[in-house]
């Protein structure tokens, strides 16, 4: 489960998508940049194979809810 989700959007121009995102996952904090498309781009250690996919949906979940509703 995710801890301490934040995102902030990219650019001061709000209306250019992107967001940076940080949390933490098994005691280990993650970084990335979250793209208008969904796909992240991990900008530091990125989570091991086995829990990508898991994480990815999370984080969708959390961005569709906090940004696009």
């Amino acid at each position: 489960m995710l801890k301490h989700f934040q995102y902030k959007p990219l650019f001061s121009n709000q209306n250019i998508p992107g967001w940076s995102i940080s949390f933490y996952y098994k005691k280990k904090r993650y970084t990335g940049i979250y793209h208008q498309t969904g796909t992240i781009e991990w900008t530091g250690t990125a989570p091991e194979q086995v829990d990508l996919q898991p994480l990815k949906s999370q984080i969708h979940e959390l961005m569709l809810f906090h940004v696009y509703e």
